[in-house]
């Protein structure tokens, strides 16, 4: 029989906690403080706990984040800073935002990360940074990414808004560079209910900047110590993440058993998702890759299984950034695996049943 089986199901989420999520929300409405209210404080206590860091910065999404972590770090109109382009388009957006111009290194075949190798040869006088994303749910390799910045007095920003929880050696994901965004959009692993971001870092001066650019610079009222932005996180957001943190370390936990459920399942022509060395992947998404993507989303569709293409257009091939005009850099791999990849429904409300059906159909499709 034909199912239904949604990428993320956000209204069984809400089913299971709305007993805890509707006095939350009651609390923030009775006392009518939406904005900086107390529970931003109790949102950064508890990431700064779980994560092991010593500063969280709410703000209002994880694109202003990446922005609000470039100013922080004193990134020019005309310095360069490296990424990949296999990523959402805020990664770069924010970067040209910025003034700044986003240098592409191509990506690794198996997991789809930043491939760090081509760090070096990328580094010019103008490069500033490097921005690592933490892809799909697990980390890029660090270590040779904190090796080069050191070397050449680089800055680094995590991009951490598909890996929160993600562990690689004992280190969180966001905690090893000089600073690490989030997203606390809906579909993320801990989402919000609307738009929601924050920052984490361990830089006592840092963090105090980030705070102060997420509110208008403002250190006391009408006291503005540089210029800001308007990225504050409402307390309706604080208010259910607060709810939903405590569940995070289960959840990812559930992600992984789905996803190794998947492993064992599909069939073996398929291209599964590649866990780095040292790393906890924390599966944001389930993402395979083979030739026949787009026929493969078609048929599943037509089963009632819910899929997702990430990211069918590399950022360099994107228009919006090609109009920037910057200097010819292929990234072959990334172009190609753009054509290859779909994610499989995985969340942690996903039946094994469910896990079964949809397997079936991709076996089902990939043998004819």
């Amino acid at each position: 029989m034909k199912r239904n089986i949604p990428l993320l199901d956000l209204q069984k989420e809400y089913e299971l906690l709305k007993d805890q999520l509707l006095p939350a929300v009651e609390e923030v409405l009775s006392s009518a403080r939406y904005i900086m209210g107390p529970q931003l404080n109790d949102l950064s206590n508890h990431i700064q706990n779980l994560l092991n860091v010593k500063h969280h910065i709410p703000c209002a999404n994880g694109t202003d984040a990446l922005l609000i972590a470039l100013n922080a770090l004193g990134i020019q109109p005309g310095d360069e800073v490296i990424t990949t382009p296999f990523t959402f388009v805020a990664t770069a957006e924010t970067i040209a935002f910025a003034g700044a111009v986003p240098v592409f290194t191509d990506i690794n075949a198996d997991t789809c990360l930043m491939n760090t190798d081509q760090i070096e040869r990328l580094i010019t006088d103008k490069t500033k940074a490097i921005i690592p994303v933490h892809l799909f749910g697990q980390m890029v390799p660090m270590e040779p990414v904190m090796n080069i910045a050191q070397k050449f007095g680089l800055k680094v920003i995590e991009d951490t808004a598909q890996a929160l929880g993600a562990v690689q050696n004992d280190r969180f994901a966001g905690t090893v560079g000089d600073i690490g965004t989030i997203s606390y959009f809906p579909s993320k692993n801990l989402g919000a209910y609307g738009d929601a971001g924050g920052l984490i870092t361990n830089d006592d001066h840092l963090a105090e900047t980030c705070a102060l650019i997420a509110n208008h610079g403002q250190a006391h009222k009408y006291e503005h110590h540089l210029i800001g932005m308007n990225s504050r996180m409402d307390t309706l957001q604080a208010a259910i993440l607060n709810v939903k943190v405590n569940y995070l370390k289960e959840w990812n936990r559930i992600r992984g058993e789905k996803a190794d459920l998947y492993n064992h399942l599909l069939d073996p022509k398929i291209e599964k998702p590649v866990v780095a060395p040292g790393n906890t992947h924390i599966y944001h998404q389930y993402t395979i890759k083979l030739d026949q993507r787009d026929d493969l989303k078609e048929y599943l569709e037509k089963q009632g299984i819910a899929t997702a293409v990430h990211y069918p257009i590399p950022l360099n091939e994107q228009p919006a950034i090609k109009a920037l005009n910057l200097p010819d850099n292929p990234t072959p791999v990334a172009s190609k695996t753009a054509k290859r990849v779909i994610s499989l429904p995985i969340n942690q409300y996903l039946s094994d049943d469910d896990i079964n059906y949809i397997v079936f159909h991709v076996n089902t499709f990939v043998n004819g």
